[in-house]
């Protein structure tokens, strides 16, 4: 490795700390009164703040625009035990209880590592050191005296700082069961590991000029890369248990946002956009989520009494003779939401025969799938007509077995019968067959696709859940007002 390439060392943690903080920045805004955000912000911000001073074109401009030769010595050495004892007293932050004790304990990490960084600027000023050393200065400056005061204080502070929180991330890790702050915890402890490869090396190096030897390729070419890479794992470990939760559920949630979008808007025909409570793009995601999910049920509790659960199913049978149960469901829905709000904007309202309008979990439960259905117009109309074409001939419903002979799934008469008389066949069937059913049970065909079982009745119209055929519950007074299915 020559000279050279110790610059683009310090390009990959640069880039890293930078996508770090830019990624929690709206985080750190909510949560500035949280002691942890606000501790992680400013071990992030130090370490950039490093990486940045060290880097062998900021030493020579900080040395030419103050110019004092080499003074960037003691301001890029203060900034390390700075960054160290910001690592141990969030360490200790994470560990500790909050209480008095702890307290003292990271007050007493501050003086400690302020007292170090006021001694290093004395023994600086008091050393000779005209000068100016870019790459070699810790080797070169050995013998001088109080600038080898001035190297082997930065050098046994950051030692014995990171020898302190290496002990105490050993000690913890067997305690902690949480997967992200374990996982940052092995990154620390691996960083803290090249952090003490670094200082050896360094010391090393001093300790062979001292002797008359050189050893100088062990500071200027060993060292550096072990502090770049321990720098880097520290910070990948002071981030993820901050943002590894934040990774694990976004792209979830993501996706889940933007597949409810075309839902959402069809559903402003229903719930206007302006009637919902303001949420700021900026919100956090699951809070944008959620609000968008409970838009889309108002708008199917306000579609309930429009809704054709005979086309749906006839839909749903004819989708599921070219596609999997999944996509045919979203089609089907799809397609009976858009005559739901064909009827809803007409004003014509579906006879319920006196039972409470409900959309059962059959389409609250596959409300991605049919949002990606209303994406497919051509298919939606194609569908719309096959199911409504066969509709007379459709005697039997999606899992529910055959339909009362002489009746269609839509309740369309068959060829050749009347309305009133198909009724009245269907209601004169012989007990046993499918034109009747058992004393205490409602006839096959009566419940939509997939409605809810005993306990777990869909939603009506004004939001409460319609009691089964079997269930003694009523609902406590005045209800819920249109609010999220409890199935989903």
């Amino acid at each position: 490795m020559n000279l050279a390439d110790l610059h683009l060392l310090y390009a990959l943690p640069t880039a890293l700390l930078l996508a770090g903080l830019a990624a929690k920045f709206p985080t750190f805004l909510r949560s500035w009164r949280d002691p942890d955000a606000r501790g992680t912000w400013v071990v992030l911000l130090w370490a950039l703040c490093v990486f940045v001073s060290v880097t062998p074109a900021s030493i020579h401009e900080i040395n030419t625009v103050t110019g004092v030769p080499n003074i960037a010595a003691p301001w890029s050495y203060s900034l390390l035990t700075g960054f160290s004892g910001a690592c141990l007293a969030m360490i200790i932050t994470w560990r500790d209880e909050p209480s008095p004790r702890r307290r003292r304990r990271v007050r007493a990490v501050w003086v400690i590592h302020a007292g170090t960084i006021t001694a290093l600027w004395v023994t600086f000023l008091l050393a000779d050191v005209p000068e100016e050393r870019i790459y070699d200065l810790d080797t070169y400056y050995a013998t001088t005296p109080w600038m080898r005061e001035h190297i082997l204080l930065y050098l046994l502070a950051f030692l014995i700082s990171t020898l302190v929180a290496a002990s105490m991330i050993r000690s913890w890790i067997p305690q902690v069961s949480a997967r992200w702050l374990r996982a940052g915890l092995r990154f620390l402890q691996t960083g803290y590991a090249f952090g003490v490869l670094y200082a050896v090396a360094k010391l090393t190096a001093m300790g062979a000029r001292w002797a008359g030897t050189d050893w100088d390729g062990l500071s200027t070419y060993a060292a550096p890369p072990c502090a770049i890479f321990g720098a880097t794992l520290m910070a990948i470990g002071f981030l993820l248990p901050v943002i590894g939760p934040f990774l694990q559920t976004w792209p979830r949630e993501q996706l889940a946002h933007w597949r409810l979008r075309p839902l959402a808007r069809v559903i402003d025909a229903v719930v206007p956009a302006t009637a919902r409570a303001r949420v700021s793009r900026f919100a956090p995601l699951d809070l944008r989520l959620l609000q968008r999910q409970q838009h889309i049920h108002d708008g199917l509790l306000r579609l309930a009494p429009h809704f054709d659960h005979d086309l749906h199913r006839l839909a749903y049978r004819a989708a599921s003779a070219a596609h999997d149960d999944a996509k045919a469901r979203g089609l089907a829905g799809a397609v009976a939401l858009q005559a739901a709000l064909d009827s809803y904007s007409s004003g014509i309202r579906r006879e319920t025969s006196g039972q409470p309008s409900h959309i059962g979990s059959d389409v609250t439960d596959h409300l991605e799938a049919i949002s990606r259905g209303l994406t497919r117009p051509r298919v939606l109309a194609d569908l719309r007509r096959r199911a409504l074409t066969a509709g007379p001939s459709v005697h039997e419903s999606p899992g529910n077995g055959a339909s009362a002979p002489g009746a269609s799934a839509s309740g369309i008469a068959a060829p050749g019968i009347a309305p009133s008389e198909a009724s009245a066949a269907g209601a004169s069937a012989a007990p046993g067959t499918a034109g009747s059913a058992p004393p205490g049970t409602a006839p096959l065909g009566t419940e939509p696709l997939g409605s809810s079982s005993p306990g777990t009745q869909p939603l009506t119209a004004g939001g409460r859940r319609a009691p089964g055929p079997h269930s003694s519950h009523h609902p406590p007074a005045g209800g819920r007002t249109e609010s999220m299915n409890a199935d989903d």
